[in-house]
């Protein structure tokens, strides 16, 4: 992998600043389906939550059902912790996405999956509404609000929800070569997804 595709898959090509992830539906087994797509709409990739016990999993898949990475709870699937960010083409780990979560501040790590070191930073923005969906009847249907900073703690994109019954946001990169584009856009479903569920 060159050093400029370091952080980035494969078999993706996200060189835009826009994008939108939001879920699809569910599957014959009621786990949740996620779709990302780009400014012009076309669909990029997609992904199923799966929810197990033990080794839970989130595998992507491009356009033709071929699978283009996976993200792996490094333990127990839990809300908070570490997921590992893997190539589906070349076996290698693109990064590690870690959480820490409190009732006022979701704050999700992008970082280098050798030597830890931070690649950008997503946090929910606005404490009232990280308690309105944890605490409301309904609440799960207030759209998440996230910031996305690069290592040195600057603004450089948004990730704004939209309130509905299935999630949708619209992924803002100011400047796509300040962070690593794909895990922000991959991030982005995955937090979904997991905080969702």
């Amino acid at each position: 992998m060159t050093p400029e595709r370091k952080y980035e898959i494969s078999a993706l090509d996200l060189s835009g600043s826009r994008y939108t992830v939001e879920q699809t539906g569910q599957d014959e087994n009621f786990r949740p389906e996620y779709e990302a797509s780009d400014a012009a709409g076309d669909t990029l990739f997609s992904g199923v939550y799966n929810m197990y016990q033990d080794e839970s999993e989130f595998p992507l898949v491009d356009t033709g059902g071929n699978e283009i990475a996976t993200v792996k709870a490094s333990g127990t699937w839990d809300v908070a912790g570490d997921y590992l960010l893997t190539d589906g083409r070349t076996g290698e780990d693109v990064v590690v996405l870690d959480n820490d979560l409190s009732l006022l501040q979701d704050t999700w790590r992008i970082r280098d999956p050798d030597d830890g070191s931070l690649l950008a930073e997503i946090d929910s923005r606005g404490a009232l509404v990280t308690v309105g969906r944890t605490v409301l009847p309904f609440g799960q249907w207030i759209a998440h609000e996230y910031e996305i900073t690069d290592p040195d703690g600057d603004p450089v994109g948004t990730i704004t929800g939209e309130f509905s019954i299935l999630d949708r946001y619209e992924i803002e990169i100011d400047d796509p070569g300040s962070v690593p584009t794909d895990p922000v856009v991959v991030g982005a479903m995955v937090i979904d997804a997991i905080q969702g569920n």
